[in-house]
Order: C-alpha cells, then structure tokens, then sequence
C-alpha cells in the first residue's frame, strides 16, 4: 500500500502548539486502517490518545473519533474529504459533536475553527 500523509503526519502536525503535551519533542502516529489509533507520544514517553479512525477510504476519505488530552466521552467526529480541483486537492474538514464537551463547546469550537485551518495549512505544505 502507497504511503500516505497520514503516514508522515509527525512530519507535518505542529506539535509544539497543537499536542497534548504542546512540545516539539513529541510525536504522533496515525493508525491508518478502520480502528487505528491516532496517538501523542510525549517526550517523556506518556501517550495520549487523539483518537481512533472510524473510516478509511485512500485516497477519498477518512473519519476519526476526535478527543486529545481529554476522556473518550467528550469525543467529536472528524470527517475528512479529498476532492479533485483543477491541478490541485480540496481538502473538506467536518468536525462535529460538540455537545459532548458540554460548557466548553463554545470556546473550544472557535479554537478549532483556527486551529484546523493552522494545521491544514501544515499538511498542505
């Protein structure tokens, strides 16, 4: 099977800003298969898991349950479509679920809002 982004996504996820751990030292994997973890791994070895895959649909699509640094029931879904554009890609990011995080949906919402776009762009370059 060709190796994908998701593969490499230590190469491209802004650790240092955007991790459990918020350190460059860290890494991450992504489990790219239907039940595939997508974990941190600190710099001191903890791992946090981010999330597991829910689809995974090369090179189409992939859906993953969404919960970094926080218990598996304030997950979210992230849906994410590839579209051909001309001579490029449209990515298409959906992120649902937000009642599950309760009071802090409304603040933690407008952070991804940012955020998703910060990360894409990594991804992108």
């Amino acid at each position: 099977m060709p190796e994908t982004k998701t593969d490499r996504i230590a190469e491209w996820w802004p650790l240092s800003t955007h991790s459990v751990s918020e350190s460059a030292e860290s890494t991450c994997a992504f489990g790219g298969q239907m039940g595939g973890r997508i974990c941190e791994t600190g710099p001191d070895g903890a791992e946090h898991l981010w999330g597991t895959v829910t689809a995974w649909e090369p090179p189409r699509r992939l859906a993953f349950t969404w919960h970094p640094g926080r218990p598996e029931d304030t997950r979210q879904e992230v849906e994410v479509a590839f579209h051909a554009a001309g001579e490029g890609t449209r990515v298409e990011l959906v992120h649902t679920g937000w009642e599950h995080l309760g009071k802090a949906a409304a603040e933690t919402r407008a952070g991804y809002e940012r955020g998703w776009d910060f990360v894409l762009g990594r991804y992108a370059g």
